[in-house]
């Protein structure tokens, strides 16, 4: 249901803004009146009831009211709730969910002061939904895609309300429960300029084919000319002819959306620059749930797996001081790459590789493969060829660190219950590919070693050094970082950079069209379209 027009909102607020109290209040201070009506503080207590949250907060208060009365304060707090509720779909909230004139329609019917003390706990609903929307989002993650492991932090509700009474200046401080950090700021000036072309009817016609390229000209330059301006990644021209300034503007898009940027319209190119708006804008909705979800401190210095991106990127106070290609799971429910956050604590070099027992018994049927090791719950070599007994897996297997191990080198570790971690790998030609998609759900690097020099130089004074003469012992080696850091595995289709500049990634497990789903059933809509 789409927001009415502010002038009306404006207008119907006004009526009730300095009204809202009872009818025998207009001689007396409103709260000397509502300190002596039992029926809006009976009404109060019976419609806070059901909720536990909302009893305990006005039993606490003895059932006094937030909203209700005509002095400055109550005036403020309805007036900085209502503004919250109309900036709503701002956020990408759904605007029948949090619909003020709606709101207003009630609280200006309400008569008496029964009715006057349910809409007060009403509004308190109203606050604490929005609330917890606008600071954690609206859908639970797992519930809707099970591998997104993220635990959400949720607001205390009586601190949110305790806290908001005792702001001096409430619109500051419900504008203020929405996420700060740089990311979401980015998000939201990006939704609001898809929405600005949405209205002004999009990128125009898509681009009618590939093979374009540095000297083509007709129709089809012509078309990716004006799609090109369109999304913004080219200046006004006349030109029929894809000349340097095009090709510019290609290398640019493409490298936009991760495709290698040759400055070629192959067909990959083609697809992504026929991606409609309104797809685009659904990616951004989404990020900006996710965002909601990771409402909390990152870690001025943290560690940044996008897994659409198929990069692993060290962050230092939003600057990336590191990045390295990786390959994540493989797209079968079984082996994708969950979403958490985690600590990394320590990097093993040398390691040794347990195989997990889905691999032993699906890949390896319970054999030991040559130069592999069985070993006991004792961690002693037992010298057995098959690990499983009976279909059950009754010893571990190893594989020895050496230039054949499954894990390389190193691997880096944030131990968690879901055995992820990130790790070097024999396995190099598969960073040339731009989809990576190929391992049982761990996170390997194209460029390990420096990773963990990168890490190293904030406790070594000379970590490849450091780390050269461990590597080269063969020697099974645990190195603790003094200063252990946060790890994001995260889920991005849609993000910007440090500039602003918006990027898109192929949904490569299709988590983000399940979410968009949910939010759609919610009630999020696409803003800036008509109808």
């Amino acid at each position: 249901m789409p927001i009415r027009p502010r002038s009306l909102l404006a207008a119907a607020l006004a009526s009730f803004l300095v009204g809202m109290v009872p009818p025998a209040a207009t001689a007396q201070q409103p709260t000397q009146v509502l300190a002596s009506i039992d029926p809006f503080r009976v009404a109060v207590a019976e419609s806070a009831a059901r909720d536990e949250d909302l009893a305990a907060f006005y039993r606490g208060r003895g059932f006094a009211p937030v909203w209700s009365g005509s002095e400055p304060v109550a005036v403020a707090r309805r007036n900085a709730l209502m503004t919250a509720l109309t900036q709503a779909p701002t956020h990408g909230l759904p605007a029948a969910r949090f619909d003020p004139a709606a709101l207003v329609t009630r609280l200006r019917a309400a008569r008496g002061p029964a009715e006057l003390g349910r809409m007060e706990v009403e509004l308190s609903r109203a606050y604490l939904d929005y609330a917890r929307a606008v600071q954690s989002g609206i859908l639970t993650p797992r519930e809707v895609v099970p591998l997104i492991r993220r635990e959400v932090p949720y607001a205390d509700r009586q601190e949110l309300l305790e806290d908001f009474i005792a702001a001096e200046a409430p619109l500051d401080f419900i504008r203020g429960l929405a996420p700060r950090n740089p990311e979401y700021v980015r998000l939201m000036r990006a939704k609001m300029q898809l929405e600005a072309d949405l209205r002004t009817g999009g990128w125009g016609a898509a681009v009618p084919s590939a093979g374009l390229r540095l000297g083509s000209s007709g129709p089809a330059v012509v078309a990716l000319r004006d799609r090109l301006t369109a999304m913004g990644w080219l200046g006004r021209t006349r030109t029929a002819t894809y000349d340097a300034q095009i090709e510019a503007a290609v290398r640019a898009f493409q490298d936009s959306v991760g495709i290698e940027p040759d400055g070629v319209v192959g067909e990959g190119t083609r697809a992504a620059l026929n991606v409609p708006p309104e797809e685009r804008l659904q990616s951004v909705l989404v990020a900006m749930e996710r965002e909601r979800w990771m409402n909390f401190e990152r870690g001025d210095r943290h560690i940044w797996v996008n897994l659409t991106d198929f990069h692993a990127q060290v962050v230092d106070h939003d600057r990336v001081t590191f990045e390295t290609r990786s390959v994540i799971g493989a797209g079968s429910a079984d082996r994708q790459t969950p979403e958490f956050s985690d600590v990394m604590e320590y990097m093993e070099i040398n390691p040794y590789w347990y195989v997990p027992a889905s691999i032993i018994r699906g890949e390896y049927g319970g054999r030991v493969p040559g130069g592999f090791q069985a070993v006991n719950n004792r961690g002693q070599v037992v010298g057995v060829s098959n690990v499983m007994v009976n279909g059950r897996v009754n010893y571990s297997l190893r594989q020895p660190p050496g230039p054949n191990n499954a894990l390389g080198r190193v691997k880096f570790m944030f131990p968690n219950q879901y055995n992820i971690y990130l790790h070097d790998t024999p396995s190099r030609s598969l960073f040339a590919r731009e989809v990576r998609t190929f391992s049982h759900g761990c996170i390997r690097l194209n460029d390990p070693l420096d990773f963990a020099y990168h890490l190293l130089e904030r406790q070594e004074d000379d970590p490849v050094g450091f780390f050269d003469a461990r590597l080269n012992s063969g020697a099974n080696t645990r190195v603790d970082l003094v200063e252990p850091l946060p790890v994001h595995l995260v889920y991005r289709t849609a993000f910007t950079d440090t500039e602003g500049r918006l990027h898109f990634r192929n949904d490569v497990y299709g988590r983000d069209a399940r979410l968009w789903s949910a939010l759609a059933a919610e009630g999020v809509a696409l803003g800036g379209l008509s109808g």
